[in-house]
């Protein structure tokens, strides 16, 4: 840092002359101060409760699929005098600010055939400033969506064969307007040939222009679209007024090949949800999964549709993975919980005003939990698979560092303070998986509770009833806000208890003490423990448990025998290892993972180390872990002579 007195000769000595200093000879009138610098921009416009006059047209061109741009044509009405255009910067389901407005470009904007230059306003670079001239009531808005060639920081959302189209990320809208008060009429120009899903109401669908029903802002936000050349449309329930339909597009025409049986385990699953809830809110549902290795994964809520991906084979396989099974069961659960009943400090008047995240242990939680459980009821998953999953959760849990500094109500915070950043010490940071599945044991331990209490009368299925099925109607529109306090109400309205308390000490539990909220798998009649070995269902379940050492020598073991996950303060974290090392031998043997369980397993008992070597660049080093409990699986148990609860709560309800 320079010095004030150094810093004071320096400008002096380089100080320009003053324009008195000038000779008159080289003085020049000096130019107007222009009105569109940064400093004269008016406030952006806070939203108000009113209605844009007229209705804005917007066309999004996603034929471009070979260089991955999305090309956006707007028509605004306006009327003479100042306007802002803002570009969301708070997506829903997001829970941050990470509208990508670093991928817009090309912003050009023109009236009556003339072009109108803009300002960006330089504190928020998601607004951008300009004055319509008189004798203009409507302008003409174009960019680009430069969407990314690989998931290296943005999500690839096309690939030759499909498009994901987020609204979202694809238009300006006016400020000062609540969103639920603007209209659009969309429309989506595609690739000759191709199909879509999207839970728009099309108009007409003519030479790939599909043409859309004017909807407000806030809805065709949340009304994604995946279209593609390979597609298929299946109805899961199309007999009464609410719809509700399975959208497929995939990289190749035979990942679409879902046999009767599969689509017939998400009929189960409407039916479910209906017995669970009561009630839809919602005119129509549509489920938009894309079969695909190309594209980013994705697994977003939306009031009437869910945006996913999963495999290729994710149908013409022989088992997916257990978090693709329940990703749409969790998903449609959003429609209910975090859609129509939404956090209060979620529930903002427009795409640009901050989210507040208080409630996502209820939002995301209570739906992992809802998620799991419908996924059983509808037979998509078994019942030993949610056994073992839920004995993953509770092992990790367990074993956590992380909430001796840190409460699990702060992780919801994490994505404001950087959306979903990774970091090499998980279990001691703690981040925002643990409002999902931290708070999926809380709420297995309300619902239990209940179900003890009431001697088997009562469940947590009366209060999603209640909280979150209430009137069946047709006013969707409008979402129902709640509060921690309505929250409490609610289960003291299935059950009297001191829930403000059991919620807010499982919620705000921190320090050396703090345990994880384990009482409900104790009251659902199991007990968590640890196993040397696992059954062939836990290994589908745990499918990394070759490579995780987690609850044995605190690490797992990634590509090329890369240590990663070093758990803070297990027995690797004892011996001063961090990030960025490579297992090459254990013992006198080079290194593997089975070499490694079998030294773990060797020593099992004794009073002797299991010794490895280590390198990180040029670096090695011999350690010698004093470690002698063998491996270690977390399992649930069931106690006998106690109810089974759980095994009732994963049933099917029946009429």
């Amino acid at each position: 840092m320079i010095r004030t007195a150094a810093l004071a000769l320096l400008l002096a000595s380089t100080a320009l002359p003053t324009l008195a200093q000038v000779p008159a000879s080289q003085a020049q009138t000096p130019l107007p101060v222009p009105t569109s610098l940064p400093h004269a921009l008016p406030p952006i416009p806070a939203p108000q409760d009113r209605d844009y006059p007229g209705t804005i047209g917007i066309v999004a061109d996603i034929t471009d699929v070979d260089r991955r741009i999305i090309r956006v044509t707007q028509t605004v009405p306006v009327s003479a005098g100042h306007l802002v255009l803002q570009y969301p910067k708070f997506i829903p389901g997001n829970h941050a600010d990470t509208g990508p407005i670093q991928l817009v470009s090309g912003v050009t904007i023109t009236g009556n055939g003339q072009r109108i230059e803009w300002v960006r306003d330089t504190v928020d670079p998601h607004a951008f400033h300009l004055d319509i001239p008189a004798g203009v009531t409507s302008i003409e808005v174009k960019f680009e969506w430069l969407t990314q060639p690989d998931n290296a920081v943005w999500r690839v959302v096309m690939t030759p064969e499909m498009v994901n189209l987020q609204w979202e990320k694809a238009l300006l809208y006016p400020a000062g307007y609540s969103h639920s008060r603007i209209t659009f009429q969309p429309s989506v120009r595609m690739p000759e040939g191709w199909q879509y899903g999207v839970a728009l109401d099309t108009v007409s669908f003519a030479d790939g222009l599909a043409t859309f029903a004017p909807i407000s802002l806030e809805h065709l936000a949340d009304s994604p679209m995946f279209a593609g050349a390979h597609f298929r449309r299946i109805g899961l329930d199309t007999n009464g007024r609410f719809p509700v339909h399975l959208n497929l597009v995939g990289d190749t025409a035979a990942s679409l090949a879902a046999s009767d049986a599969r689509i017939a385990e998400y009929r189960n699953l409407v039916d479910q949800a209906d017995r669970l809830f009561g009630a839809r809110h919602f005119d129509r549902y549509d489920f938009l999964l894309g079969l695909t290795s190309k594209m980013g994964g994705i697994g977003l809520e939306h009031h009437r549709s869910s945006e996913n991906t999963a495999s290729p084979s994710f149908f013409t396989g022989s088992n997916p993975d257990y978090g693709s099974r329940t990703l749409l069961p969790h998903e449609f659960v959003h429609s209910w919980n975090g859609k129509f009943r939404r956090p209060s400090d979620e529930y903002v008047p427009n795409l640009n005003i901050p989210t507040q995240n208080s409630l996502m242990w209820v939002y995301e939680g209570q739906t992992e939990y809802w998620g799991d459980v419908l996924g059983a009821r509808s037979g998509l998953v078994t019942r030993e698979e949610v056994l073992a999953n839920l004995a993953e959760v509770a092992g990790f849990y367990d074993q956590q560092p992380g909430r001796q500094w840190r409460a699990l109500q702060d992780t919801t915070n994490h994505n404001l303070l950087g959306y979903r950043t990774t970091n090499p010490w998980p279990s001691w940071m703690r981040g925002t998986g643990d409002y999902y599945r931290e708070a999926l044991l809380i709420w297995l331990d309300a619902d239990t509770l209940i179900r003890e209490a009431t001697d088997e009368r009562r469940s947590l299925d009366d209060f999603a009833r209640a909280f979150f099925g209430q009137d069946d109607d047709d006013n969707w529109q409008t979402p129902r806000p709640y509060t921690f306090d309505d929250v409490v109400a609610a289960l003291n309205a299935v059950h009297p208890h001191d829930w403000a308390g059991f919620l807010r000490t499982r919620l705000d539990a921190v320090g050396p003490d703090a345990r994880a909220p384990l009482d409900g798998i104790a009251r659902a009649g199991y007990r968590l423990t640890y196993v040397d070995s696992l059954n062939d269902v836990e290994k589908g379940i745990q499918s990394g448990w070759a490579n995780d050492f987690q609850y044995s020598l605190g690490f797992s073991l990634g590509a090329n025998n890369r240590i990663t996950g070093i758990r803070w303060g297990g027995p690797l974290f004892e011996q001063g290892i961090g990030a960025g090392w490579e297992l090459v031998s254990i013992g006198n043997r080079t290194a593997s993972a089975q070499a490694l369980r079998r030294a773990v397993t060797a020593a099992k008992g004794t009073d002797r180390p299991i010794t490895m070597v280590i390198k990180r660049g040029d670096e090695f080093r011999t350690l010698s872990i004093p470690y002698h409990e063998g491996l270690r699986y977390p399992r649930l148990e069931r106690i006998e002579g106690t109810p089974d609860r759980l095994s009732d709560i994963l049933s099917p309800r029946r009429r």
